[in-house]
């Protein structure tokens, strides 16, 4: 009988009620709660500052107290990542909790992940620096954890799993090698569960949210999230609980799967998942049968996603309205640069002038352009009230209509993202105060690297007429962070489609469609199975989502922004 995984969380927000509407839906075995992101552990890191040792996600006791009673009582099990920083602490509050309800309750911490003891020597996995040259201050420090501490702690009877930083995946991967008894190298086994588990991992994505034709789906305001119906031999339906909104096909299942994954080789601390194999096909309403999947061993190192204080910023935007926008921008940074000092003696200056305005405009909002100024240092006073309170004091010497979008502000910390590899550390798992070490997998003799074979695509007929229209009328596609990079999942809607995708949506095309590509380095990856395609921009976000100055730090609408502009494509569509 498959394993029903219902996940009810994709991201540190999201919705209070889903995890009873998850249990009361309908039946499932093991709730997934999911929460961390790179940027969610500076954050935790914060709140443990201002709260005195509270590092964990607090929305998790949220969503278990409106369940906690019916699962104890239905036999579902409850695994999280919400220990984030501090599983221990909320193991307490969990066992607390079930103190005040009166529920009988086994929780089981893991834990092993935090490696802030040593975050100053960690080497950039791009740069190749060391932290402690940089001159950076340590916030966390976090190694990447398998499944195999949670099928530990569920083997060890618990009701509650509550881990640290483990791989999103991990979530599925660990209940489901539990249940089935998998062994360590039952790749293709695992390499499916991490895929299902990838899949649900960011909640009501795979169920049509964020979908890039968001018109076809029905019901968007009461979304249904996702739910992987894992069967022993590592294959999986993906559904969600019947009379709930949104819907569950191919292209919702393609373009989660799609997101933030980099190459056809989607790392795992388990192991490694050739998404090259994947194959998708739609079983019924709202099912998706996800097949085929083949895994390679686990790799011998793990993530480490570390973060530091680099110091301190602040932003100014001017908004520029009306004619001669230019000279206005030009007049403001004058002015700003006279009263704070020249741009070079600070540590990073960023200025970008966005052209939002309208020739004619046809409403006053239509007339505005902005320039924004972001600046950073590692002197807090230079970027402080004493920068804002500059840029205010420009008001009426300076360019007409002067106006900024925000009043002035005082500093706040840069938080630099420092990604980094390390050998896969012991897992420990806690339960009832007794504590046992679980070992990273040994991958053995590395596997040769290997294409799969996939059906040659037949080249397009050379008398196709096309129209001009937004590209996004042809493709999908989801973008997000990874690091400082940049991904931008598309894929077609037919095969005649991803044949025509496939030549004419190269590296050399993205970046005249995406300019802000040009210097950077970009890599294609294709995925014919999925009728897909994968672009990773190279640095595009700088030093990752915490520090980025750009108005999408997490590049969330990268995609969006590809999809909107015009190409020629083939009439017949």
């Amino acid at each position: 009988m498959a394993l029903r995984i219902a996940n009810c969380s994709g991201f540190f927000g999201d919705r209070r009620r889903a995890a009873a509407e998850m249990v009361e839906g309908g039946p499932i075995d093991i709730l997934t709660d999911d929460y961390l992101a790179e940027l969610t552990m500076a954050i935790l890191a914060r709140h443990r500052m201002k709260e005195s040792g509270s590092g964990y996600v607090p929305r998790f006791l949220d969503h278990l107290q409106d369940v906690l009673v019916s699962c104890i009582d239905r036999g579902i099990r409850v695994v999280t990542n919400a220990g984030g920083l501090d599983p221990t602490g909320l193991g307490a509050a969990v066992s607390a909790m079930a103190d005040r309800l009166g529920v009988n309750v086994r929780v089981a911490t893991v834990s092993g992940d935090d490696m802030l003891a040593v975050a100053a020597q960690l080497r950039h996995a791009v740069t190749g620096e060391v932290m402690a040259d940089r001159g950076l201050t340590p916030l966390t420090a976090n190694a990447y954890l398998g499944g195999w501490g949670i099928a530990a702690a569920l083997d060890a009877g618990a009701d509650i799993v509550v881990a640290g930083r483990v791989a999103d995946a991990s979530l599925v991967v660990g209940p489901a090698a539990w249940r089935f008894g998998w062994d360590r190298d039952d790749w293709d086994r695992l390499a499916g569960a991490v895929v299902a588990g990838h899949i649900i991992e960011c909640g009501a994505q795979a169920t049509g949210g964020n979908f890039s034709f968001f018109t076809e789906v029905p019901d968007l305001p009461r979304a249904g999230f996702p739910i992987a119906e894992i069967d022993e031999d590592g294959s999986s339906v993906i559904t969600k609980h019947s009379g709930t909104g949104e819907m569950v096909t191919t292209e919702t299942v393609t373009a989660q799967l799609l997101y933030e994954v980099g190459g056809p080789r989607y790392l795992n601390p388990d192991v490694v998942a050739r998404l090259d194999s994947v194959v998708l096909s739609q079983s019924g309403s709202d099912r998706v049968t996800v097949s085929g999947v083949v895994g390679e061993p686990a790799p011998i190192t793990t993530k480490v996603a570390a973060t530091a204080i680099g110091g301190f910023r602040i932003e100014v935007t001017f908004v520029l309205p009306g004619l001669d926008v230019e000279a206005k921008a030009a007049v403001a940074l004058e002015a700003l640069w006279a009263r704070v000092g020249p741009p070079e003696t600070f540590a990073e200056v960023e200025v970008r002038l966005s052209r939002t305005d309208h020739p004619d405009p046809g409403s006053h909002e239509a007339s505005f352009a902005t320039l924004k100024v972001s600046v950073s240092d590692p002197e807090a006073a230079r970027v402080g009230r004493r920068f804002s309170n500059a840029a205010v004091e420009l008001a009426l010497a300076t360019y007409p209509a002067f106006l900024l979008t925000e009043p002035p502000g005082g500093e706040s910390p840069q938080v630099v993202y420092w990604p980094s590899v390390a050998p896969q550390p012991i897992t420990v798992v806690t339960v009832d105060g007794a504590s046992i070490g679980v070992p990273p997998t040994d991958p053995g003799e590395p596997w040769p690297d290997s294409e799969l074979e996939t059906s040659p695509t037949k080249p397009p007929s050379g008398d196709e007429s096309t129209v001009r229209t937004p590209i996004g009328r042809a493709v999908g596609a989801r973008s997000g962070d990874k690091g400082g990079d940049a991904d931008v999942g598309v894929w077609a809607r037919s095969d005649a489609g991803f044949v025509w995708m496939e030549r004419f949506l190269t590296v050399e095309r993205l970046r005249v469609l995406i300019p802000e590509t040009s210097v950077l380095e970009v890599h294609r990856f294709v995925f014919p199975r999925l009728r897909a395609m994968n672009f990773v921009l190279v640095g595009y976000l700088g030093e990752g989502a915490a520090s980025s100055t750009r108005s999408d730090p997490q590049a969330k609408a990268l995609g969006e922004y590809l999809r909107a502009r015009l190409v020629d494509v083939p009439r017949s569509w």
